[in-house]
């Protein structure tokens, strides 16, 4: 049972939810890094991290903290109750993490020679939801700026449910690998893809929700 005032139970679960999803890419990407200060031996796998490995540490530690901070920040109750963290947290960690984030992941799509099962489409799937995810978090920032929380809440989740993709592509992609091995080409763009989709479909389905729910209560506040 929640106590009066308090930040409800569900909402924490949605929180560690969330968590939980990027911590597989998380620890993934501490091996990377593990791999990179360690000076493990060059392997087709990692090259491309080890000769260059300023992108993907950027875009490891960028992701992390972004999946993390973005965890609490849509939590209506821990939002009403700590406001001024809300918005400390969003102008200086999340909102510049997130391009850090987009940015560095469009820079790899462009410039680390990709493996062979990754393909052109793939690329191009990158350059789409990176080149989305800046748009959503500049759309969001705008939003506030002009005082239209709704639509700066709806940016944002967009924006985050994008990112955190790489938590939804491990399970699009995992049950494959365990079952049938490595993919090829066609395979890999369509697990890869369908872990965004999805994203953001639920995405949509939360900002339906809440408009929802806002319509509710103000006709609710009308009839009182």
């Amino acid at each position: 049972m929640d106590v009066p005032g308090s930040i409800p139970r569900r909402e924490w679960l949605i929180a560690a939810g969330l968590i939980l999803l990027a911590l597989v890419p998380s620890l993934a990407g501490m091996i990377r890094i593990g791999e990179i200060v360690s000076g493990a031996p060059e392997t087709l796998d990692n090259a491309r991290f080890l000769r260059m490995p300023l992108p993907v540490v950027v875009h490891i530690v960028g992701a992390l903290v972004y999946s993390v901070v973005g965890a609490f920040q849509f939590l209506p109750g821990l939002r009403r109750r700590h406001l001024a963290w809300h918005r400390f947290a969003g102008r200086y960690l999340l909102v510049p993490a997130g391009l850090v984030v987009a940015v560095s992941g469009l820079w790899m799509t462009a410039f680390y020679d990709s493996p062979p099962v990754d393909g052109v489409v793939l690329a191009l799937s990158r350059y789409l939801v990176g080149g989305l995810m800046l748009a959503f978090l500049a759309a969001g920032v705008a939003a506030i700026a002009r005082r239209d929380r709704s639509a700066h809440g709806a940016w944002m989740i967009r924006a985050y449910a994008l990112a955190l993709g790489a938590g939804t592509q491990v399970l699009t992609s995992g049950p494959f690998l365990l079952m049938f091995g490595e993919p090829d080409v066609v395979a890999r763009v369509v697990q890869m893809d369908a872990g965004w989709i999805i994203n953001a479909i639920v995405a949509e389905w939360v900002i339906v929700r809440r408009r929802a729910a806002r319509r509710r209560h103000r006709a609710a506040l009308a009839e009182a």
